[in-house]
């Protein structure tokens, strides 16, 4: 199991890593994340729900990404509310109800989940959720200590040495610990370290003789292609000469991982805008999806972005909508069982209008698009209807577009090269997208990072 001193430490990274690492081993190995936060999600085969890193995790481990590698997860909505995803499907009663209350319900989804998974594999790789030291959220923990000591498992604690107090972290996270929870931890990971080995000096041996636990791995920082777990680190400025794409980045935005392939394509600026900022400059203009439409919505009217899309839209910038972003370029967007936040007036620009229902679509999509084959995944609770200005985009209902604007249910549109080249054709890019279709780029990154732990000299 890996835990972390933080958040951001490195605990995906390290467990998509040591997947791939037993992988190739031949060890049949399956990753675990009792509890995840995050609005990046990703649909199973069987149209379920679960975390973009245990996703990929999957994935780094050559098994089919399961609903009970991630048991729970949470997907926050406002800044006091998270709906709650239970094996896969959004439970509404669990979701309504508090916090310290929750503990009771989840854990047994949890714990079947996490044995059943024992049974079937021969090696479990586990992720914890921020850091075991949260005192204030010791009893209602269910993805730390409690699954650690549920299967006794080796815990190796992780500490991000890039951004200082690293010793500090991983002493006084050990020091918080139960004396049984402590006689777990196994070694420490020294996590993006940068510069000479030697600089550590007698650092390790003094962190071992004040715990008894040795450290075990010094990992490089290391620039790769993974999907962040929860985050979106990415940052750049508009750059003259270049196809520069405002990617507006709300309140509530969700499955930003699948823009990243535009952030590898050589002479393609992404350029993430969050705050007020002229969009008729740019060639193009993206609006993600998002687990809370109508506050984005507020959001980007809040700002002054709404006219600046406007604005866009008016002077012939191409706008494309992904989910969410599809229903904020309609006229309205109703939402009679209030599993938002009420109803709200869409920006009229795309002739659609969308009702939120409170069925969940969930599933994995392959279509025939001008004569191509599209890739790509649902997750929307909403049902959009056309207009007759707006005509098809993609088939079965999945996108429609209006001379320059766009909109489609179908995530994960960039990682289809067909598609990549297309749409940046339009904004008179002539490049080639990065070889292979995305999936395989990331695979290779995979590969990379798994090398990382026999090159460290950590013997696992």
């Amino acid at each position: 199991m890996i835990m972390g001193c933080t958040s951001d430490a490195g605990k995906s990274f390290l467990v998509t890593a040591l997947c791939r690492h037993f992988a190739n081993r031949g060890v049949k190995v399956a990753p675990f994340k009792a509890q995840n936060m995050s609005n990046n999600a990703a649909i199973t085969p069987d149209g379920l729900e679960i975390g973009r890193a245990q996703y990929l995790q999957a994935q780094a481990a050559r098994t089919v990404p399961q609903a009970r590698m991630n048991p729970v997860l949470l997907k926050p909505s406002a800044d006091t509310y998270s709906q709650v995803i239970v094996l896969g499907r959004y439970d509404a009663e669990i979701s309504r109800k508090p916090w310290l209350e929750r503990k009771q319900f989840l854990w047994p989804s949890v714990r079947d989940s996490l044995h059943s998974l024992m049974a079937d594999y021969d090696q479990i790789v586990i992720e914890g959720a921020g850091s075991p030291a949260e005192i204030n959220l010791r009893d209602s923990d269910i993805v730390n200590m409690r699954v650690a000591l549920e299967c006794q498992a080796e815990v190796y604690l992780v500490a991000d040495i890039d951004r200082g107090g690293a010793f500090a972290h991983l002493l006084g996270t050990w020091a918080c610990l139960e004396p049984a929870e402590q006689a777990l931890i196994k070694g420490f990971v020294l996590n993006k370290f940068r510069g000479d080995p030697t600089l550590l000096g007698n650092a390790t041996a003094w962190l071992q003789e004040k715990t008894g636990i040795p450290t075990v791995s010094l990992l490089p920082y290391t620039r790769h292609a993974l999907p962040e777990e929860d985050s979106f680190f990415h940052r750049a400025n508009f750059r003259p000469g270049e196809i520069n794409l405002a990617l507006v980045v709300y309140p509530y935005a969700s499955n930003l991982d699948e823009f990243d392939p535009l952030f590898h394509q050589p002479g393609v600026n992404l350029v993430p805008v969050r705050d007020f900022e002229r969009l008729d400059r740019f060639q193009a203009v993206i609006l993600p999806g998002s687990k809370n439409t109508a506050e984005s919505l507020r959001y980007l009217q809040a700002t002054g972005l709404a006219g600046e899309i406007k604005k866009a839209a008016a002077s012939g910038t191409e706008i494309l909508g992904i989910c969410g972003g599809l229903q904020m370029l309609g006229h309205f967007i109703a939402d009679p069982a209030n599993l938002e936040s009420g109803n709200i007036a869409g920006l009229g620009l795309l002739d659609v209008t969308t009702e939120l229902m409170p069925e969940k679509n969930t599933r994995q999509r392959e279509l025939n698009w001008q004569n191509k084959r599209l890739r790509g995944y649902e997750i929307h609770h909403g049902k959009t209807l056309a207009g007759p200005g707006a005509g098809p985009f993609l088939p079965e209902d999945l996108g429609w577009q209006q001379d320059h604007l766009s909109g489609a249910y179908l995530h994960g549109l960039f990682e289809n090269g067909d598609f990549m080249e297309y749409f940046l054709s339009r904004l008179g890019w002539q490049g080639q997208p990065v070889a292979g279709w995305w999936p395989e780029v990331v695979d290779r990154h995979i590969e990379n990072v798994a090398s990382l732990i026999p090159a460290s000299g950590w013997q696992i």
